[in-house]
C-alpha cells in the first residue's frame, strides 16, 4: 500500500507540472514511511520539503499544492504538518481490506516475487570439525536458518550449506589432540570419546601423514556425531549441502583450476618466488599470496576454489555468514569472487561476540567441550524454541548477553512464552467461537472502529513490508520483534474490546475476523523465526 501512494504522489507532482503550477525537473525517489504516531494517521511523506528548492516555493505550500491532487476516501485524511510534512489517515475500507486479504491468503500473506528467478547460495555456521559446537555456532546458525525462510517467503530459490573444513590446519590440530602429543590443542571430555571411538591411544612421536590420518578420522566422526546431531535434533535446521573443503574442494582440482582461471585473467603476479592475486584492485588493502614461495597453497586459494564451485553450480547471490574474529576477511573474500568473475550480489554477516550470563554473571557450564558452553547444553536447558528466540532478538552486530535466568524463566516475563500465549489466546478465542457455532463468515468489516483495532490493523499491514525488508537486509531480528509488538496490541486490543458479545453478534463476527487475521500473522511470524506456535498453553 506504501508504494501505491508513492505513486500517487509521483503523479501528483506530474500533473502539476504538466499544468505549469510546477517547473520541469526529475522528481527523485519518492518515500513513504509509516507514521511515528498513530494520532498523525499511517503514513506521512517529506517530499515537500525534499522537492522545495527544485520546485522554488516554500515546502508548507508545496505540500499544500500535493495534498490537494491526492484523492482518498470519505473517512480517510490528508493532512498538512509543519515544516512540510503530509500526513495520510487510510480510510476504514482500506484497512478493512487487509483483514479479508489475511483470511483469504492464510500463511500465504507477506509471500512475494522478488526474489523471483534469483539463486541464493546460504553458507552459514561452518564451524571447524573439531568439537561440539559453541553459542556463536548457535547465533549463526538461527540467524541463517531464519534468514533462509525469510527468502524464501520472497521467491527465492535457497540452498543452505554447510562448509567443511576438513583439509587445512585445524585437522592436524585435531589430529594431535587426539594423539595427545606435544602439540596437542584441544581437551575436554569429547576428546575422550574420539579416542575411544577411533580406537587411538597416545602416540607422541607420530609422523605428519599419521597426524593428518588421526585427525581426518577425528574430524570425520566430530562431523557425523557432534556437528549433524546437534544441527539436526537442537537446532532442528536443515542443510542442504554439506560440502567438504578436502573431497569437494581440494581432491575435485578445484583450487588449481580457480588459480588457473585468475592466471588467465590477468590477476595474478609472481614476486619474491610466490603467486600473488591483485586483490587491491577490488578494494582489499593489500594483496593476497595464492601460491607460498614454498610451492604450497595458501588457504586464501582454497577459499577461491571454494568460490569457484559456488560460482559453477550457479549461485546469483550467495550469502555468508561469519564468526567475529573473521571480520579481517571479507575484503579479500569480495576481491576473490569478484576475480573471479563473479557479478551477482554477495552479502557478509558477521555474528558478534555471545556471552551466557545469569544474575549479571558469566556462566561456564560445560566440561564435556572444555571451558566453553556448547548449543546442546544450553537447549536441553531452556528448550530450543527459547534459545532460538532469545537469539534472534538482537542485531547480529551487537553483542550479546544471552540472559540465562529471564531464559528459564516459564512466565510470561519470557518473550518467546509471552508470544506464544498470545497465539495460543487467539486459538481460544477462535475454538470457544466455533463451539459456540459462531461465526465470521460474510463479516461486515466496517464495524471495526475502535482504537485499538485500528493500531492492529497498522501492525498487519505492515508485514508484507517487513518480509520484504528483511530479505533484502538480513535483519532477522526484525521478525521477533514484529512478534512481540503484535502480541503488545492484541493484549491491549483484548484487554478494552469484547470479542464474543451475544448483544452484538454483528460486532462479534467482525472481531472475530480481526483475531483470525492476527493468528495467522502471528503463527506465519513464528514460523519464520522458526518457533513453534502452540494452540493451547
Amino acid at each position: 500500500m506504501k508504494i501505491q501512494w508513492e505513486r500517487k504522489l509521483h503523479d501528483a507532482i506530474a500533473e502539476l507540472q504538466g499544468e505549469g503550477i510546477l517547473p520541469s525537473f526529475d522528481v527523485p525517489e519518492i518515500r513513504v514511511d509509516w507514521t511515528r504516531d498513530e494520532r498523525h494517521g499511517e503514513y506521512a511523506t517529506n517530499i515537500a520539503l525534499v522537492l522545495s528548492r527544485l520546485a522554488k516555493k516554500p515546502p508548507m505550500e508545496l505540500a499544500e499544492l500535493i495534498a490537494g491532487r491526492l484523492e482518498i476516501a470519505a473517512d480517510g485524511k490528508i493532512e498538512i504538518a509543519a515544516p512540510g510534512y503530509i500526513n495520510i489517515t487510510l480510510p476504514q475500507s482500506a484497512l478493512a481490506s487487509v483483514v479479508a486479504d489475511i483470511i483469504a491468503k492464510d500463511g500465504h500473506y507477506g509471500d512475494s516475487r522478488i526474489g523471483t528467478g534469483t539463486t541464493v547460495n546460504n553458507e552459514f555456521i561452518s564451524a571447524n570439525p573439531t568439537g561440539p559446537m559453541h553459542l556463536g555456532n548457535g547465533r549463526g546458525g538461527f540467524f541463517g536458518d531464519t534468514f533462509a525462510n525469510i527468502l524464501r517467503k520472497a521467491g527465492y530459490s535457497v540452498t543452505n550449506e554447510y562448509y567443511v573444513n576438513d583439509a587445512g590446519g585445524q585437522v592436524m590440530k585435531l589430529g594431535h589432540s587426539v594423539l595427545r602429543d606435544e602439540q596437542s590443542v584441544y581437551g575436554g571430555e569429547y576428546i575422550d570419546e574420539i579416542r575411544a571411538a577411533l580406537a587411538v591411544g597416545d602416540d607422541p612421536s607420530a609422523d605428519d601423514g599419521r597426524v593428518r590420518e588421526v585427525g581426518i578420522a577425528a574430524a570425520d566422526f566430530v562431523l557425523k556425531q557432534y556437528i549433524k546431531k546437534t544441527v539436526d535434533e537442537k537446532m532442528r535446521i536443515a542443510f542442504d549441502a554439506y560440502v567438504s573443503e578436502r573431497k569437494d574442494v581440494v581432491e575435485k582440482g578445484l583450487v588449481e583450476k580457480a588459480i588457473d582461471v585468475l592466471r588467465e585473467k590477468g590477476m595474478t603476479y609472481e614476486q619474491d618466488g610466490a603467486l600473488w592475486l591483485r586483490t587491491t584492485d577490488f578494494g582489499d588493502d593489500k594483496d593476497r599470496v595464492l601460491v607460498k614461495s614454498d610451492g604450497s597453497r595458501a588457504y586464501f586459494a582454497t577459499d577461491c576454489g571454494y568460490f569457484l564451485s559456488k560460482i559453477e553450480r550457479g549461485a546469483d547471490r550467495i550469502i555468508l555468514t561469519l564468526g567475529a574474529d573473521h571480520h579481517g576477511y571479507v575484503a579479500r573474500l569480495k576481491a576473490a569472487l569478484q576475480a573471479l568473475g563473479f557479478s551477482g550480489r554477495f552479502d557478509v554477516f558477521i555474528v558478534q561476540l555471545v556471552r551466557l550470563v545469569k544474575d549479571g554473571q558469566e556462566v561456564r557450564m560445560s566440561k564435556r567441550a572444555g571451558n566453553v558452553v556448547t548449543i546442546d547444553e544450553l537447549v536441553d536447558l531452556v528448550g530450543h524454541d527459547v534459545a532460538r528466540f532469545f537469539f534472534l532478538m538482537l542485531s547480529l552486530d551487537t553483542h550479546m548477553n544471552f540472559d540465562l535466568g529471564l531464559a528459564e524463566e516459564r512466565s510470561e516475563k519470557n518473550p518467546v512464552f509471552y508470544v506464544q500465549y498470545a497465539h495460543a489466546r487467539l486459538s481460544s478465542i477462535l475454538r470457544k467461537a466455533e463451539e459456540a457455532g459462531m461465526s465470521f463468515e460474510d463479516a461486515d468489516l466496517s464495524l471495526l472502529t475502535h482504537p485499538k483495532e485500528r493500531i492492529l490493523f497498522r501492525e498487519l499491514l505492515t508485514f508484507p513490508e517487513l518480509c520484504e525488508e528483511v530479505a533484502e537486509t538480513g535483519a532477522v531480528h526484525r521478525l521477533p520483534q514484529y512478534a512481540i509488538r503484535l502480541s503488545d496490541r492484541l493484549h491491549s486490543f483484548y484487554a478494552d474490546c469484547r470479542v464474543m458479545d451475544e448483544v452484538n453478534p454483528e460486532l462479534s463476527k467482525a472481531r472475530l475476523s480481526l483475531v483470525s487475521a492476527v493468528r495467522i500473522v502471528l503463527a506465519e511470524t513464528l514460523r519464520l523465526v522458526g518457533v513453534s506456535a502452540p494452540e493451547k498453553m
